[in-house]
């Protein structure tokens, strides 16, 4: 179960769409660095960055940093990513492939972290 969070990004995109994954991890640990506490919610396609690693080699150029660096802060800072189960299921995965540091959580989850939330982003 994902802890309820001040901040609330929804990411719908993942490697194909590079520019959208960044810009949800750079507003996530700009959150953070505002002293709120932030999520992260991987959604339809966006499931696939819940798998270790998977963030390497998503790099826009500046001034932008690449999404590895900008995960590893968000998480180091407590930044919580979070994968939709169903989400994960559609598109073939289990919970073995996701990152154990994630948890995966169900669409009454997502309403509540949204609902719960002062603020959010939708990235899709």
């Amino acid at each position: 179960m994902a802890q309820h969070t001040a901040y609330v990004s929804t990411l719908f995109h993942n490697q194909d769409n590079a520019d959208k994954v960044t810009v949800a991890f750079t507003m996530g640990v700009n959150a953070l660095k505002r002293g709120h506490t932030a999520t992260i919610i991987l959604m339809a396609d966006a499931v696939t960055l819940g798998q270790p690693n998977a963030t390497d080699g998503i790099d826009i150029g500046a001034p932008f940093e690449p999404v590895s660096d900008l995960m590893k802060q968000f998480l180091d800072n407590n930044g919580q990513v979070a994968v939709c189960r169903s989400c994960m299921v559609h598109n073939g995965f289990s919970d073995e492939d996701m990152d154990q540091r994630f948890p995966i959580i169900t669409a009454p989850d997502v309403i509540d972290l949204l609902m719960g939330a002062q603020g959010s982003l939708q990235v899709s």
